[in-house]
C-alpha cells in the first residue's frame, strides 16, 4: 500500500527522527519518540537492536553517553517511495569533521510514524 507520508515528506520524517536522537532532555526525548515512532517500532543496526518506546529511549540515551558532544545531522539526499524512507546522516561535534556516516531505511506506518528502522554504518572513524 502506498503511503503519501513517505513519498511527500522524507525530509520531515528524517529530520524528526534525527531530532529525537539529538534531544538531550529525557522528558522531551520520550515525547519526541512517541511522536516519531509507533509504540511497537523496532530498530536494528550492526551495533544495537531495540523495540518499543522505552527500549528506543534507553538505546538513544546510551548512544548519547557514548558519543557525548556529538550530534546527528542529515547528509545527502533523503528519498522515499511506498512506505519506505531512506536517508543518510553524519555524526559530528558542531563545526568538526564527522566521526561516522550512516544510512537508515525506515518503514512508515499509515499514520506517518516510523514502524521500523534498519541502520547501516557507511564509514566509522577508527
Amino acid at each position: 500500500m502506498t503511503n503519501p507520508h513517505a513519498l511527500h515528506n522524507p525530509l520531515h520524517i528524517a529530520s524528526a527522527y534525527l531530532s529525537a536522537w539529538n534531544e538531550l532532555d529525557a522528558v522531551r526525548r520520550r515525547t519526541m519518540i512517541a511522536a516519531v515512532f509507533t509504540a511497537d517500532a523496532a530498530y536494528a543496526d550492526p551495533m544495537a537492536c531495540s523495540a518499543g518506546h522505552e527500549a528506543l529511549d534507553g538505546m538513544i540515551g546510551a548512544v548519547q553517553q557514548q558519543f557525548e558532544g556529538l550530534r546527528f545531522r542529515l547528509h545527502g539526499k533523503q528519498d522515499g517511495h511506498h512506505d519506505v524512507v531512506r536517508f543518510s546522516w553524519a555524526l559530528a561535534a558542531d563545526g568538526a569533521e564527522p566521526v561516522a556516516y550512516g544510512t537508515d531505511v525506515a518503514l512508515i506506518a499509515e499514520d506517518g510514524r516510523i514502524r521500523s528502522v534498519t541502520g547501516f554504518l557507511d564509514v566509522m572513524a577508527p
